[in-house]
């Protein structure tokens, strides 16, 4: 293969935000959610880590209230914030058939 047809072939390539990746995800989205939180835990927490590692954004703070807002249809099932928050977020697997469904390739 010449030099100038990989190079055609590299700059074709689409360069994706993590916004475009996480919208190629493919979920069963349940009407419940597998997330639950302790909204006064969360506002003692003077760092709340969870508005920010989690890599779904799962997470966001009502500027209003200061109470969190729980985005759980669009939550991997990486289980971060039940690592980094265990003291307010209890986390648990999406009831069966619904939930993030990963495949190889």
């Amino acid at each position: 293969m010449n030099e100038n047809k990989i190079e055609s072939q590299v700059s074709e390539t689409p360069v994706l935000t993590l916004e475009d990746k996480l919208g190629l995800v493919k979920r069963k989205i349940d009407k419940t959610s597998h997330i639950e939180l302790d909204q006064a835990q969360f506002k003692k927490c003077a760092d709340r880590p969870i508005l920010f590692i989690c890599p779904a954004r799962v997470y966001e703070e009502n500027p209003e209230t200061g109470e969190c807002i729980i985005n759980f249809e669009n939550c991997l099932e990486c289980g971060t914030c039940q690592v980094v928050s265990p003291e307010y977020v209890k986390w648990k697997n999406p009831q069966g058939g619904f939930g993030v469904g990963y495949s190889l390739g």
